[in-house]
């Protein structure tokens, strides 16, 4: 079994002040080493050999916890040339120079994981003694304490998976580079220090006497490439009869799927290359020969792509996605041979039914790879057994029901088992709003349990999940167990152009004014995009007020518009009340506004009170965006004229199908759920609407459509 050599090292406090770089570079753990291990300016023998070979082992993975940058903060110090002054130090005010202390906050426990792989017998034992010589970290200012130890595989595994914070492995290849220890790096350092003792030199030149600064040598490390991204081969299934033909797959067998490929692969590569048996087997089926896990290295996933990107998608799988990660040591050339013209047999029939194709179309995998807040799985994931669900037997259906309490406990235990999920599969974003279900949330999907037929793993933890992270990331996301053979495969939640949302996480009253707010959050876009713009006055698109002053009235939307829903700031742009494309002008000041949005986090609202917000992204799957026949309101509708009928609810019915017509919409059939009249506002009124068709939203009517009245939700025919 493979053996690492892991270094854990704890600071004193959760800052950090040695931010050249994030994470710390393997050549700072090196350096920390290397000056606990001396004593005096001289380096022990026995250490001296440690750290030699500690600098000719393969680059380390590196766990390190959430860090965030601190306040920066300015002092004047005196520059290090005291001697120029004669001996005065009352001049030192001159000599002062500026100092920038800028320290990384630490979320968690302030403990750094370094994880290098023994590729030979060597003194680890003395590495381990040094480490608790251990003081430092950083700079001067960051105590620190260590331990290290040499570990199976497994338990690097399990410590990586149970980490809190960020996971970076080295790769070959274009990432973000961080100097690592190599051969010549100790004997470098040693040359630095005694190169510092001696930097002031004072040699005899035509009779005087001078000071000379020589600069010490530079030491040396390799630059090494972290989180390089996998390398990506793209193959389509083509039927073996007719080869111009796609072979459909069953979604629900994707498993088996996963393992015909992985398997007729392996056996490919064990043929050509019999010297690496064992090493293609723990690539491809992440097995050492002893039958345990692999280790830390990443293995080669396969990817069976369901056809996804339409309403009236299948799901049937016809392409595959092959991930290669950089730290491979099978190389890309030799797996992309290795799948290209593959024929697998189908293990029940003993005949092939289609051929591994590879393609230069990337359409399909661009569904699951662009980057997203809002994740929901397309095939479920198995989670830990954590969440395994009691079991009903059939006979018993009806005696063993579950009642609302325990479907509740089942959900808050796969809730809890998708954080577990997703520090096994190496996912570092915050997440912070998830939920599970049986159910899919495609329309043409299936449900959980029925993936679990013909493989190892139980029913009862197949699970649907949505997960919303705190910043975007991208794909492919797949969790649980068989995440490497097409379970758990996420998808991206399809976001609205030209809708921008904003939860409200804290601050709004109870009794706020859905106007009164949307007023706040108009001034304050206003004021920000006018700081972007830097030119003048600010456009009708922005303004809703045309040059004169006087408001927009022209007959089609011409501006943003500004809502709250619920709790939910909404900010529209015009093109999608028309529900047409938009317009080259727009597209630039849609831009303007993105950028203007992009640090708003707070809302002084007034009376309705100061909310923190956080962003979010419009779904086009949304309520305000669906297709339907039947419209509910959300924010309260305020006619255009009131027409004094002498009745409230006519005077209100024929507003809003007058509304209708002027935005060419049928005239719907219009049900008044609540009216009064406000002071200052005119008649107000809450509706249903049913069109003889189905309408597109986001539909918005009324006096107030722009600023918080006159929005509708898309509801269920029941």
């Amino acid at each position: 079994m493979v053996q690492h050599l892991a270094l854990e090292i704890r600071l004193h406090e959760s800052r950090f002040h040695g931010v050249a770089e994030w994470p710390p570079a393997p050549a700072r753990a090196f350096q920390a080493l290397v000056a606990a291990a001396a004593e005096g300016s001289a380096l022990p023998s026995e250490a001296l050999g440690a750290l030699e070979w500690l600098e000719r082992l393969p680059p380390p993975f590196i766990a390190c916890p959430h860090g965030r940058a601190g306040q920066r903060v300015e002092t004047f110090v005196p520059n290090n040339d005291a001697d120029s002054l004669g001996g005065d130090l009352g001049l030192l005010p001159e000599i002062r120079t500026k100092k920038t202390i800028l320290p990384m906050l630490l979320e968690g426990t302030p403990r750094f994981l370094y994880v290098w792989p023994i590729v030979a017998d060597g003194p680890a034992d003395h590495v381990v003694a040094i480490a608790e010589r251990l003081y430092q970290f950083g700079r001067g200012v960051d105590m620190a304490w260590a331990v290290a130890q040499v570990c199976e595989s497994d338990d690097v595994e399990r410590r990586l998976r149970e980490h809190v914070g960020t996971v970076h492995r080295p790769g070959t290849g274009e990432g973000h580079a961080l100097a690592c220890p190599t051969a010549g790096s100790l004997a470098s350092l040693v040359a630095r220090h005694q190169a510092s003792a001696r930097r002031l030199r004072s040699p005899e030149e035509g009779g005087q006497r001078g000071q000379l600064f020589a600069q010490p040598p530079k030491p040396l490390f390799a630059q090494v490439g972290y989180d390089v991204p996998q390398g990506r081969l793209h193959y389509e299934l083509r039927s073996a009869r007719d080869g111009a033909a796609m072979h459909p797959w069953p979604m629900r067998r994707i498993v088996q799927l996963g393992e015909l490929l992985r398997d007729t692969v392996t056996a490919k590569l064990q043929a050509a290359l019999p010297k690496r048996r064992e090493e293609v087997r723990r690539v491809l089926v992440g097995r050492q020969p002893d039958g345990s896990n692999g280790g830390p290295t990443d293995r080669i996933r396969i990817v069976p792509l369901p056809s996804i990107g339409h309403e009236h998608a299948d799901l049937a799988v016809r392409r595959v996605l092959v991930e290669v990660p950089p730290s491979s040591p099978i190389s890309q050339e030799d797996i992309h041979w290795a799948f290209s013209g593959l024929e697998p047999h189908d293990p029940s029939t003993g005949e092939i039914d289609f051929v591994v194709t590879a393609t230069l179309d990337t359409r399909m995998a661009e569904h699951f790879v662009r980057s997203s807040r809002r994740w929901r799985t397309v095939t479920p994931a198995v989670l830990p057994e954590s969440a395994k669900r009691r079991r009903i037997e059939p006979a018993r259906r009806r005696e063993e029901a579950k009642g609302a309490a325990e479907r509740g406990a089942e959900e808050r235990s796969g809730v809890a088992a998708v954080h577990a999920a997703l520090r096994h599969a190496g996912i570092d974003a915050r997440p912070v709003r998830i939920s599970v279900q049986r159910e899919p949330f495609d329309t043409k999907g299936a449900r959980a349990e029925s993936f679990a037929n013909a493989t190892r793993f139980p029913k009862e933890r197949f699970w649907h999940v949505q997960i919303e992270f705190a910043q975007k990331i991208g794909g492919p996301i797949a969790l649980g167990d068989g995440r490497f053979l097409g379970l758990g495969l996420l998808a991206p939640v399809s976001r609205q152009d030209g809708a921008f949302a904003f939860d409200v996480v804290d601050g709004l009253v109870r009794s706020a004014d859905p106007i009164a707010v949307s007023r706040a959050l108009r001034r304050a876009v206003m004021a920000r995009v006018q700081a972007k713009w830097g030119r003048g006055t600010l456009p009708l698109f922005f303004t809703g007020h045309e040059d004169s002053g006087e408001p927009a009235r022209r007959s089609v939307a011409s501006h943003v518009a500004f809502q709250l829903a619920g709790e939910q700031l909404l900010i529209l742009a015009p093109h999608l009340l028309d529900d047409r494309p938009p317009e080259r002008w727009e597209l630039d000041h849609l831009a303007v506004l993105e950028e203007a949005l992009a640090d708003l986090t707070e809302l002084n609202a007034g009376r309705s009170g100061r909310l923190s917000l956080e962003r979010d992204d419009l779904a086009t799957d949304s309520r305000l965006l669906g297709v339907a026949q039947v419209w509910r309101s959300v924010t309260t509708y305020s006619v255009n004229r009131h027409s004094k009928l002498g009745d409230a609810k006519l005077a209100l019915v024929n507003d809003v199908a007058d509304a209708c017509v002027r935005r060419g919409l049928a005239r719907p059939e219009v049900t008044v759920t609540a009216v009064a009249g406000r002071s200052g506002r005119g008649l107000e009124g809450r509706l249903n609407l049913r069109f003889p068709a189905a309408v597109k939203g986001p539909l918005l009517l009324g006096r107030t459509r722009y600023l918080g009245g006159g929005l509708f939700e898309a509801m269920d025919e029941r």
